[in-house]
């Protein structure tokens, strides 16, 4: 169980957001932290810290204004602490070699591998074969209805087709090294984590999974630890001190 720190940027700025709220239209999100520092500036910090394997999210698509702000900012904390954070958003097989040769350690997927509603099986051949399963983390986010969890794409607001359960987590570990979770209709919100996920991901065995969304106390990362049976690692956002919130980073990171 690790602390996975992270760099989400929109608009070009270092933002906590509130992840169901995000829409590609005009750019919106409702914002819980707007940084006055730039992402090179939390990079430092979390190399200084020694945390390895953070993410960086741009959270703008290619077609926004704000697009080129939000890659520059990006580039900057890979370029602060190379060979150390992952980078996600907007990621193909044509552009995914770039952000390795930038610094980064993996690359994040989930729109492209997820098209359609459904699992693109030849654009996770692509993407293997782009940067090897060792650079790959599949986002397999998601959001409950009807009362199952099903992957969402596009930043957060599409449904797909494909329900996240312990089978297509074996299905999808053939291609990739890692997992990226955000509980999309907890995150940001700082009202506890999502816990029939959390038991859900406890169960599994196999590659490193990491859990985001909705934790704000010390408390919800006991309940974590003990829920996922201390397999999960974590990323922690608007809580933090750093980001606004009331969470002691250093106690955050210190907790493992």
């Amino acid at each position: 169980m690790r602390f996975r720190p992270c760099i989400d940027i929109h608009n070009g700025k270092v933002k906590q957001i509130v992840g169901g709220s995000l829409k590609d239209e005009q750019d919106r999100a409702v914002e819980n932290f707007v940084a006055g520092q730039n992402a090179g500036y939390y990079a430092e910090m979390y190399r200084k810290r020694g945390l390895k394997g953070g993410h960086i999210i741009l959270l703008n698509p290619a077609t926004s204004p704000y697009y080129e702000e939000t890659k520059k900012q990006a580039l900057l904390a890979l370029k602060t602490d190379p060979g150390h954070l992952q980078i996600g958003g907007g990621i193909n097989d044509e552009n995914a070699g770039d952000y390795l040769t930038a610094g980064a350690s993996h690359v994040i997927v989930t729109s492209f591998v997820f098209q359609g509603g459904e699992i693109r099986r030849e654009n996770l051949e692509r993407m293997r074969k782009a940067v090897g399963k060792d650079h790959l983390v599949l986002d397999v986010s998601c959001r409950k209805k009807d009362g199952q969890y099903y992957i969402v794409t596009d930043r957060w607001q599409k449904f797909t087709n494909v329900i996240l359960n312990e089978q297509v987590i074996e299905e999808l570990s053939a291609y990739c090294d890692e997992f990226l979770i955000h509980a999309v209709d907890v995150e940001g919100k700082a009202k506890g984590i999502e816990k029939e996920l959390v038991r859900m991901l406890g169960r599994l065995d196999g590659l490193p999974v990491t859990y985001a969304g909705g934790i704000s106390s010390m408390d919800d990362l006991q309940s974590l630890k003990e829920l996922g049976q201390g397999k999960l690692d974590f990323t922690v956002g608007s809580a933090l001190d750093i980001f606004g919130g009331t969470m002691d980073f250093e106690e955050v990171a210190a907790f493992c």
